[in-house]
């Protein structure tokens, strides 16, 4: 059975300008990998699977690259990564690079690098830190002089210690990006599916052979959780625990302005991103909201280390997502209707004043920017996992099913490579990064590690 045309095309509009996908009438009665979700991962890897003749489809409940792909700050960046992603993420950039070719469209990416302002000690000292451990990555990534700082981010008003560069590192476009590659996947044999949420795995001896839709099954051999911030409530409805809760991040755009520079630049508390249309991208740096959900105290013991080494950048809240999240079903049948149907799309709203705040500490760094005018502004749900690292792997116990979820903030600059990861795995072929850091399994291990104490 299939949606009508119309009723696809009737989707309320999202808060941000979203190049819109259509997806295709006919469902599969069978493909080889089934992959669940939409957005700049699930799109890459049914990219790399149809490129290489393996008969794919992908399932999107809402719109492609409608969630936290097309609404983060479009940083495609190497430098302050995890140690642990920073292989994937310099695979990532060499896929970026190709982008444009690849997807025979534009995505947005540009190789302007990147610029950390540090104006405290402790900036310096963190950042320093991370080099230390990024020595031997081969990356370009180096201190920058006072003359230099004051050429490549021309205007600064506040009083600056130092500033780190990584000159690889670029922008892109999430409005764009996700649906370029979705576009290209299908250019390539893949089928889009939208809206259509699956609703669950088939088994049979233990073992993926197909899903369950909600437009009927379509049988597989593989199938693939790319589903971001709904990773963990589809995977709990399996039986699998997902240690992953959400972060509201938001961002604004304002209108063009002169005598900025084109790359994005992070200072303690700004950041800003120079966008196609010339506007900006602009964001809070280092303050993150974390809304208090069901979830925040199932997963608090996981989640505490990371609290106590990040408090500052985080601030709890209390509001209507808790009780959204306790009204939410945990469990579901396979002919029910799924919360993947009865939310389509996550549209969180963004905090009004902490928008005026960004925009007022950047004024306040840059004076081009002073008085510049919020065009827009829009709220998006990130998955975090409890170390701040992805997990990208095959799910022990369900032997054809894969997830790559919880990438905390990361997703869209390393998306491409997260695809092309677990698309090796999938296929069974030597992968282009060693997934260890990425298994589910080590969330559980560091579960039964001894209790970090503060200090």
């Amino acid at each position: 059975m299939t949606a009508s045309r119309d009723a696809r095309d009737s989707r309320p509009p999202l808060a941000i300008p979203l190049q819109p996908v259509t997806g295709d009438d006919v469902v599969p009665a069978s493909v080889d990998v089934l992959v669940i979700g939409g957005g700049i991962i699930g799109a890459s890897a049914a990219l790399f699977l149809a490129q290489g003749g393996t008969q794919v489809a992908l399932c999107e409940k809402g719109q492609i690259g409608a969630e936290q792909s097309g609404r983060n700050w479009g940083w495609v960046r190497q430098m302050g990564r995890e140690p642990a992603e920073i292989p994937l993420a310099i695979e990532s950039l060499s896929l970026w690079r190709e982008m444009n070719r690849i997807t025979g469209a534009e995505t947005g990416f540009r190789q302007t690098g990147i610029t950390y302002l540090c104006e405290r000690a402790r900036d310096m000292a963190d950042l320093d830190a991370w080099l230390a451990q990024a020595k031997g990555s081969g990356l370009p990534t180096r201190w920058l002089g006072r003359e230099e700082i004051a050429r490549m981010v021309p205007g600064l008003s506040r009083p600056v210690m130092g500033a780190l560069h990584t000159a690889t590192d670029g922008r892109a476009e999430p409005e764009l990006a996700a649906p370029a590659i979705a576009e290209a996947a299908r250019r390539a044999g893949a089928c889009l599916l939208t809206p259509c949420a699956v609703r669950g795995i088939d088994r049979r001896g233990g073992r993926v052979c197909g899903v369950i839709t909600e437009r009927g099954p379509i049988a597989c051999q593989a199938a693939v959780i790319a589903g971001g911030a709904w990773t963990r409530l589809f995977a709990g409805n399996l039986g699998i625990d997902f240690p992953s809760l959400k972060i509201l991040g938001m961002a604004a755009r304002v209108e063009a302005l002169d005598g900025v520079c084109d790359m994005p630049v992070g200072g303690s508390d700004f950041a800003f991103r120079k966008r196609l249309d010339g506007g900006f991208t602009i964001g809070l740096r280092n303050h993150n909201v974390a809304p208090l959900i069901p979830d925040s105290f199932r997963l608090f013991a996981d989640f505490l280390p990371n609290l106590l080494k990040h408090y500052r950048e985080f601030r709890l809240h209390f509001g209507r997502h808790f009780f959204e999240e306790l009204r939410t079903p945990r469990r579901w049948g396979m002919d029910e209707v799924s919360p993947f149907e009865r939310i389509r799309v996550l549209e969180p709203s963004p905090f009004a004043g902490l928008i005026a705040k960004s925009a007022a500490r950047l004024g306040t760094a840059l004076p081009s920017f002073a008085g510049a005018r919020v065009t827009q502004s829009w709220g998006g749900m990130i998955d975090v996992t409890p170390d701040g690292v992805p997990v990208i792997g095959p799910i022990k116990g369900i032997p054809g099913l894969y997830v790559a979820g919880g990438f905390s903030g990361h997703g869209f600059g390393i998306g491409p490579g997260a695809g092309r990861l677990v698309v090796d795995l999938v296929l069974g072929r030597k992968p282009c990064v060693d997934p260890y850091p990425f298994r589910l399994e080590r969330l559980r291990e560091m579960k039964a590690l001894p209790e970090c104490a503060p200090g």
